[in-house]
């Protein structure tokens, strides 16, 4: 992959210009425009083409046989890289660089359909039952462990953070980038910063707001940031990851499993009790219908499973 220039398709400035229009006018995350600049980086180093007008058709069949065939990657990461390049000819056009995008009659691979794993209510109770747990058994220990020991307030934030992800169904991203003003406690709310820089304000359960009081109420010190780290510095994503960790491991779950489960978790538990698909979709932020759908499948998956199980007739 190319990490300079002279790797790139001419003109490179139409790149640099489609990175600038998905920063400044759709508000991409750094994240996100830099797997746009890989992808398209990409594709430059395999094509050996000498300008983006040229390209047709054939030139990204053979870029779609390369990735499938030889490189076997899978259809989410295909469909990935293309997205990118569809996106790019979308805004050529756009800008009357090129007539048509060569992409429009590219088919690609499907999707294979996987459902959310998620945890059931009682794997909940216990997994959240650990870091007080942790704390108590720090507490009660007179031996002193190699590394730094945990203070009380660090073990009552991190409950604060499951309670408030399962609470709410945010994003890890969207939870470091809380500041504690985002919250307001006596009304339930967060306010929350989502893809695209779009805000949209959150439910906080009664539990998710007294974990988060417990801890706060536990700082020597006001910090912006909602979750601090033992410096004062706002908490990074592998932190939460690593301590999520230890958590399940107490808890004896999965320890491959992601903050975002719990992700799953909330919008599942939500449709399991009666929450309406639409109000699901507007929490977790979704842009289309069709993504929040899967939660709803499983939930229709297990009930069917249950009837077949209970009903003497099925």
């Amino acid at each position: 992959m190319p990490e300079n220039e002279d790797g790139w398709i001419a003109p490179q400035a139409w790149v640099i210009d489609f990175l600038k229009f998905l920063e400044i006018e759709k508000g991409y995350s750094d994240k996100t425009i830099r797997n746009y600049r890989q992808a398209l980086s990409s594709f430059s180093f395999h094509s050996k083409a000498s300008s983006w007008k040229g390209l047709k058709s054939t030139d990204f069949r053979q870029y779609l046989y390369e990735l499938s065939v030889k490189q076997n990657l899978g259809p989410s990461t295909v469909r990935l890289r293309f997205s990118a390049l569809r996106s790019f000819y979308k805004y050529l056009v756009k800008r009357h660089y090129v007539e048509a995008s060569p992409l429009n009659d590219i088919t690609l691979p499907a999707n294979k359909k996987r459902l959310p794993r998620f945890f059931n209510e009682e794997q909940v109770e216990r997994f959240f039952s650990a870091p007080l747990e942790l704390m108590e058994t720090a507490r009660k220990s007179k031996k002193r462990k190699r590394g730094r020991k945990m203070a009380e307030w660090q073990y009552l934030r991190d409950l604060a953070i499951l309670e408030i992800l399962y609470s709410t169904g945010i994003r890890i991203h969207e939870l470091i980038q809380i500041n504690d003003l985002d919250i307001d406690l006596n009304q339930g709310v967060v306010r929350v910063l989502g893809k695209g820089k779009k805000e949209r304000l959150v439910v906080l359960g009664d539990l998710a707001v007294d974990a988060y009081q417990n801890y706060r109420s536990q700082l020597e010190e006001s910090y912006e940031a909602a979750f601090v780290n033992c410096k004062g510095l706002r908490l990074s994503v592998r932190s939460v990851q690593l301590r999520f960790k230890v958590y399940l491991a107490h808890a004896g779950l999965d320890t491959r499993l992601s903050p975002h489960k719990l992700r799953h978790t909330f919008a599942t538990h939500m449709l399991d009790h009666g929450a309406d698909l639409r109000n699901v979709q507007e929490m977790l932020g979704h842009a289309n219908l069709s993504t929040t759908q899967i939660y709803a499948q499983v939930t229709t998956d297990r009930l069917r499973r249950t009837y077949d199980i209970a009903h003497p007739a099925a």
